[in-house]
């Protein structure tokens, strides 16, 4: 890899010859600017305001606009010859734990090598005492016109050093988070919670650039004369949440359908009790469906025509009526006792 930078480390009274190479790089697929009427390349040429020629790259410098306008030439020496002690080097000022860090800060990424033999055994020494601190080192270096902070760390066996922003070049999140007082309910907690454990983890590894490769496959119908990939359908959801909760259990059903986990498994719901009863949930729609049936069969009950006279049976006495006809019984029996001969007994 080309280095970018050559320079050295100042750590206390140690001093550690390095090179800085790029640790990342970028695959983005660039596009030309053209003429859209006959397809004409776009280009941009530096032309001198004074004369209105162009100038090549190695007549071009550097200059200061002052506050009237006028314009102040600063050469590559006037820069070289700053009282700095990072224009060359590395300065490590502290070390603090890794957290300490604010991710915004984190800028581009560069790999430190070691310059030669004699930089091994410093370099080796670094390395082994950050591992062993578990802490990462601040410096401050100067690359490309300005000084910069940097945060030196260990990946496998190689110091990373990542360019940062300075403290007041992270804008506050004013105006970003909702302004208005919003409640979240442990059951909505709950749900984002499955959805989160649902998803799990993933290995960084295996994701990849889909717009890339799909510019690349549009790139390459396109040169062949092939068909061009078709349009995808647009991504489901978009609009206006209405049911947080329905949306957050379809989502952990969608990801749990997604890893081919057991689809019959349902997702905890919140069941609303029906009014009036303890220990019983609220109907389901299949069930509500069926009650109006029933009730219907019993208001038939309750209206049936009644059965045929002829095929009627005696209605039951009421009381009064069973007395009267136990009393004419009672007399009947003693009228007759009365009306039959005595036979008398034989002298």
């Amino acid at each position: 890899m080309r280095s970018i930078w050559n320079g050295a480390i100042s750590f206390g009274l140690v001093s550690i010859p390095i090179k800085l190479v790029n640790a990342t790089e970028h695959h983005s697929i660039s596009f030309r600017q053209i003429h859209t009427a006959d397809g004409g390349r776009i280009r941009y040429r530096k032309v001198c305001e004074l004369d209105g020629e162009e100038i090549p790259a190695s007549e071009i410098g550097k200059g200061y606009e002052e506050p009237g306008g006028g314009i102040m030439p600063i050469t590559d020496d006037d820069l070289a010859a700053l009282p700095l002690p990072t224009a060359k080097t590395i300065e490590i000022v502290a070390f603090v734990p890794a957290a300490r860090i604010d991710p915004l800060q984190m800028d581009s990424a560069y790999y430190l090598s070691a310059s030669g033999a004699p930089a091994a055994k410093p370099y080796v020494l670094l390395r082994e005492a950050l591992k062993r601190s578990d802490k990462v080192a601040v410096a401050k270096f100067a690359l490309r016109g300005r000084e910069r902070l940097g945060m030196l760390r260990v990946v496998d066996d190689a110091i990373v050093m990542h360019g940062l922003l300075w403290p007041d070049e992270v804008r506050a999140p004013e105006g970003v988070a909702p302004e208005t007082d919003v409640t979240v309910r442990d059951a909505e907690l709950d749900l984002a919670d499955a959805l989160m454990n649902t998803l799990g983890e993933v290995d960084l590894d295996t994701l990849h650039d889909d717009y890339r490769e799909a510019v690349e496959e549009m790139i390459a119908a396109k040169a062949s004369g092939g068909e061009l990939p078709a349009e995808a359908a647009p991504a489901a959801g978009g609009g206006q949440v209405i049911d947080l909760m329905a949306a957050l259990e379809k989502s952990v059903r969608a990801a749990k359908e997604s890893r081919g986990e057991d689809e019959g498994e349902e997702v905890a719901e919140v069941t609303r009790m029906a009014p009036g009863k303890k220990g019983k949930a609220a109907a389901s729609p299949a069930e509500a469906k069926k009650k109006p049936a029933a009730k219907k069969t019993a208001a038939a009950k309750k209206t049936a025509p009644a059965a045929t006279p002829g095929a009627k049976k005696a209605a039951p006495a009421s009381g009064k009526q069973a007395a009267g006809q136990k009393q004419a019984q009672a007399a009947k029996k003693t009228t007759a006792k009365k009306a039959t001969p005595r036979k008398r007994a034989s002298a």
